[in-house]
């Protein structure tokens, strides 16, 4: 497979964005939704904040619904009840703290390889359900309208929320559309048997693992139809979690959709999988292999090692331009051929583990 990452990768970085608060520190930009939008690609990242930090105390910022201001928690770094050992998180006795708050921000472009990012966030957390931030969207084009899906965090709940806009100056939000806990949530860009689709990822605790789900809807609002897609496959790249990652687009051979997968360490890939036109929940074909996977520095070190997570895809003839994040910190791209995707992939059975 030839990948063709861009020379410019990492094309936005953390130090690319200004904080939204004076006294605060970006940790990173990434995780974007792409669309191209008049003669723009534009770019809605995941922008994770925090105050800076100092000493041995470690400060959480948690938005308070309530009062809708955010508010700073601490925690002492010697404290043996706090488990810091994720970057991510911190475990509490009385639950997991985000060690940042994140919004969404808009970047654009002319060409796709060099990005404008914006001062202030475009979509900030002031729901009930983002009390921890608004997390990795995914933009599909539906008539005049863009719809954004994205990741609302709170600390009793992953949820996948909705909302939508003309112009990307102006957004309303819907609310809750695939309750907990769920992720990998994005619709296609087109309306199959007359119904919207969407893939999503729920994230069981009892039965099962993090597999890929399809389902339908009539108002992008309530959805039903909920189909296993594909199970990850014990053992393998993808033998830890599986979920959709950038918006399917259709080939000439079905809906192709360029997906992540995970090790059962957490090493992330990425792969394709072609679903049938008419009826996008039978699987034809998908990878055998990662069709990327992380080998460079931006995606091999970093603020997670070993990621890369597909969030947006823009085709252009036989080229499609994959945008991911890089070691949940960074953007990156890289150029494909759908001819030589399309190529790679195997007829298979899906095993759920």
């Amino acid at each position: 497979m030839n990948v063709r990452r861009f020379k410019e990768n990492p094309i936005v970085t953390q130090h690319d964005v200004k904080p939204t608060f004076e006294g605060w520190e970006v940790m990173s930009a990434f995780n974007a939704g792409i669309i191209e939008y008049g003669d723009e690609i534009l770019m809605l990242m995941r922008v994770a904040e925090r105050p800076v930090q100092f000493g041995e105390i470690v400060t959480v910022p948690v938005m308070d619904s309530a009062s809708g201001e955010l508010k700073i928690v601490e925690f002492k770094k010697d404290d043996p009840r706090y488990d810091f050992s994720d970057p991510r998180v911190i475990g509490t006795p009385e639950g997991i703290y985000l060690t940042s708050i994140s919004h969404l921000r808009l970047a654009r472009s002319r060409d796709g390889h060099n990005f404008i990012v914006e001062e202030k966030p475009s979509l900030w957390p002031d729901q009930m359900y983002e009390t921890f931030g608004l997390e990795d969207p995914r933009i599909t084009k539906l008539d005049d309208t863009y719809w954004i899906v994205y990741k609302g965090v709170v600390p009793f709940a992953i949820t996948q929320c909705l909302a939508s806009t003309k112009d990307f100056v102006n957004w309303t939000k819907h609310g809750i559309i695939f309750p907990p806990e769920n992720m990998d949530a994005m619709i296609f860009p087109e309306k199959v048997r007359g119904k919207y689709v969407a893939l999503h990822r729920p994230q069981p605790k009892m039965m099962g693992k993090p597999n890929m789900w399809i389902a339908y809807s009539e108002d992008l609002i309530h959805w039903g139809e909920h189909e296993l897609l594909m199970g990850c496959s014990s053992g393998a790249w993808e033998g830890g979690r599986i979920g959709g990652g950038a918006v399917p687009f259709m080939t000439e051979q079905g809906w192709l959709e360029i997906y992540h997968a995970a090790t059962i360490d957490d090493r992330y890939c990425l792969g394709a999988v072609l679903l049938d036109a008419q009826y996008p929940e039978k699987v034809l074909a998908k990878s055998p292999e990662p069709i990327l996977e992380p080998e460079m520095p931006y995606e091999t070190s970093g603020f997670k090692q070993n990621v890369v997570f597909s969030c947006g895809a823009i085709v252009q003839g036989d080229v499609v331009t994959i945008y991911y994040g890089a070691s949940d910190e960074v953007m990156a791209a890289a150029n494909m051929s759908v001819a030589e995707i399309l190529d790679s992939l195997e007829p298979v059975t899906p095993q759920v583990c």
